[in-house]
């Protein structure tokens, strides 16, 4: 390669380096595997060690990944550096830092331990109690404060048993596979958008400002090194951590001290072979030098430690024989396609089953039953499939296609606007009955108080709840709920009784948010239902009529039309009207402050929070919106106001702040 090439090269692995460190440190939200990144970094070495001069002190092999946020928390300076490690991918290059230690050093001694797959954060206790919790940040200067977070994780020691002066500890808060998987399940019942692994999911958690977040999603946390300690002296980093299992500390399991490359070498083949057995993600491990004095004699480069490398393991990759691909409906009703293929054996345990995600993924891998696969883990837990390996694709194989109707119910299904997401839309799919319940009782919907999820899933399980209607015959149960207990004693079921009782008098707005249909949040129920005087109605509606409503377009009337159409949902409109749910509009005061206007809110506003701010709006006559767009009259724009301002600005919209938006509704009206 010409200096030329290799320049821009250089400039073009730097730009990618740098988006996909951000994402990863950052934004906690990754493009590529971790073998895709390491592989830029190698190459981006390789071409500054083979053209010194075009190395410049701003390249992300000088830096370490990340960048402190003050929105995570207080920055606070760091003692002692968080610096990452010196990546490694072969048994050669293990066995060249084996072979330089030794050469440096008389008869030095190594361990080796898992890499754990996290975000690192340092502890600093004084007098044994913990002071200070600090995440690495951009690891040379500033950390965040995570304080109020790290101590409500079970694993962080608050107080230690046999205290010195002053210590500060750095390990690796994660997440367990079981853990992630509570969490994600959370998530969809809420309607929200999943993690995409446990890091990731890991990494945001600890940067919470709510620290009741934080103890929901049960971190876990390993500490693999000694950063600073005053009142002893630890000859050794094993040492070390004797000292801290004695103070209860969780430290790294199942660390090998080694003499040579040999053993070294053996240990992390260990390590490998028993990754995938593991209840959390490992990305590499780790060989450093055991004695302190060494390490010292050592010292550090202005990105890694000079006695401390970290071994990424290779893909391994096996090829397979799809079988089937098999469909499965979410509490979200998200139809996810799961390939079932011949078992195989990869980092070692045996596989046979990976997620095709979505219709998308399916038609990019252009994948069928029968097909040969490329089976792999980029040194993740989770198999994925590669590619589909067609010169060996037997004749009459086709590209396969989600139906549309739901594998649980037989009813239609709709993609979702702006995503690849493939859904069931009807309520009364068991597949996602509690989560169309949990909605329906939500506070941006019926709003029935003390009506929690526990109560949800046993009144699902006993086979109570079979649809939403069914909530409104459970006053004719009331006896069997008492005896039963499943929602406490006479009292408390009466108090639920008494607020189901209570929401038939609800707007038909909610009613029709509860509904759950795809596109109908609370803003378009109500400005659905400021056009049909109720729900009935609104049920007889075609297409024309539906996308004559302010800002319903075709996708979301389709959505209306296709619930209404369901015999099922009309079978529970029946009985809802004959439970006396009312379905009647309010009727619309005419003269409003803010008629026709439609304001969007965001960020933080100093005085009240977005609700209450919608529901001035509301009560003026004008309508609330999610997104800015050219039929935005105003943006009322708190602090941290973000992609809505720009967009706003953009378009020329009108930006309020409170004190304006305050100042509007004293007006009177025209």
């Amino acid at each position: 390669m010409e200096q030329s090439q290799a320049e821009a090269r250089i400039k073009e692995l730097k730009k990618l380096i740098e988006y996909h460190s951000d994402r990863y440190y950052n934004m906690d939200d990754p493009e590529i595997s971790d073998y895709e990144f390491d592989m830029l970094m190698r190459e981006l070495k390789a071409l500054e060690k083979e053209y010194p001069d075009l190395k410049t002190p701003d390249s992300p092999t000088q830096k370490v990944g990340g960048t402190a946020k003050r929105e995570a928390g207080v920055l606070v300076r760091h003692n002692v550096p968080m610096l990452s490690l010196q990546d490694v991918f072969s048994r050669e290059e293990v066995y060249d830092f084996v072979e330089e230690m030794r050469r440096q050093l008389e008869d030095p001694e190594f361990v080796v331990e898992y890499k754990i797959d996290g975000l690192s954060m340092a502890l600093r206790y004084e007098e044994g109690e913990l002071k200070l919790a600090v995440t690495r940040g951009n690891g040379i200067e500033y950390g965040e404060d995570v304080t109020e977070n790290a101590k409500v994780i079970s694993d962080v020691v608050r107080k230690m048993r046999y205290p010195l002066p002053y210590i500060e500890i750095r390990g690796e808060v994660y997440m367990t596979e079981a853990a992630f998987e509570k969490v994600n399940e959370r998530q969809e019942l809420a309607g929200k958008k999943p993690f995409a692994n446990p890091r990731n999911c890991a990494a945001g958690t600890l940067r919470q400002l709510d620290s009741r977040i934080t103890r929901e999603r049960e971190l876990s946390m390993f500490i693999f090194n000694i950063q600073e300690v005053r009142g002893a002296e630890f000859v050794t980093h094993t040492e070390g951590y004797e000292y801290l299992k004695k103070n209860h500390v969780k430290v790294i399991e199942d660390y090998t001290v080694c003499k040579t490359a040999d053993e070294v070498w053996e240990a992390i083949s260990r390590i490998g072979e028993n990754r995938g057995n593991l209840p959390y993600d490992i990305d590499g491990a780790v060989v450093k030098l055991n004695r302190i004095s060494d390490r010292e004699r050592l010292g550090n480069t202005s990105k890694v430690p000079r006695w401390a490398i970290a071994y990424k393991y290779p893909p391994e990759e096996k090829e397979s024989t799809l079988l089937d691909i098999e469909l499965s409906v979410g509490r979200t009703g998200r139809i996810t396609p799961t390939a079932i293929f011949e078992p195989v054996r990869l980092c070692g345990t045996t596989v046979s089953r990976a997620t095709l995600h979505n219709q998308d993924f399916i038609d990019e891998l252009d994948i069928g039953i029968g097909d040969h696969i490329l089976v792999y883990k980029s040194g993740e837990i989770i198999p994925k499939i590669r590619r589909v390996l067609k010169e060996k694709r037997p004749a009459g194989t086709v590209r396969f296609q989600i139906p549309d109707v739901c594998p649980v119910c037989g009813a239609k299904t709709v993609r979702e606007k702006d995503t690849a997401d493939i859904k069931c839309i009807s309520p009364a799919c068991p597949a996602q009955l509690e989560r169309h319940i949990i909605n329906f009782v939500g506070r941006d919907a019926m709003d029935i108080k003390g009506f929690g999820t526990v109560y949800i899933e046993e009144l699902v399980r006993l086979g109570y709840l079979k649809d939403i209607a069914d909530i409104y015959d459970l006053k004719n149960h009331r006896q069997e709920l008492i005896d039963q207990g499943i929602v406490g004693k006479e009292k408390n079921t009466d108090k639920l009784l008494l607020m189901i009782e209570r929401s038939k008098e609800n707007e038909a707005w909610q009613l029709l948010t509860g509904f759950g249909i795809p596109n109908v949040g609370k803003a378009a129920a109500k400005a659905i239902l400021k056009v049909f005087p109720d729900i009935p109605s609104l049920a007889q509606a075609d297409l024309e009529e539906l996308t004559q409503v302010n800002d319903i377009g075709a996708v979301s009337a389709g959505c209306i039309r296709d619930f209404f159409a369901e015999e099922k949902n009309q079978a529970v409109l029946r009985r809802l009207q004959e439970a006396g749910v009312n379905m009647k509009a309010k009727e619309q005061p005419s003269g409003g402050l803010f008629d026709g206007l439609t304001f969007v809110i965001t960020g933080t506003l100093p005085g009240m929070d977005r609700k209450e701010a919608a529901a001035r709006v509301e009560k003026a006559g004008g309508k609330v919106s999610g997104s800015v767009s050219r039929k935005t009259s105003y943006l009322l724009a708190g602090e941290n106001a973000g992609s809505k301002l720009a967009k706003a600005q953009e378009l020329n919209i009108p930006v309020i702040d409170e004190a304006q938006f305050l100042a509007m509704l004293e007006q009177k009206p025209q």
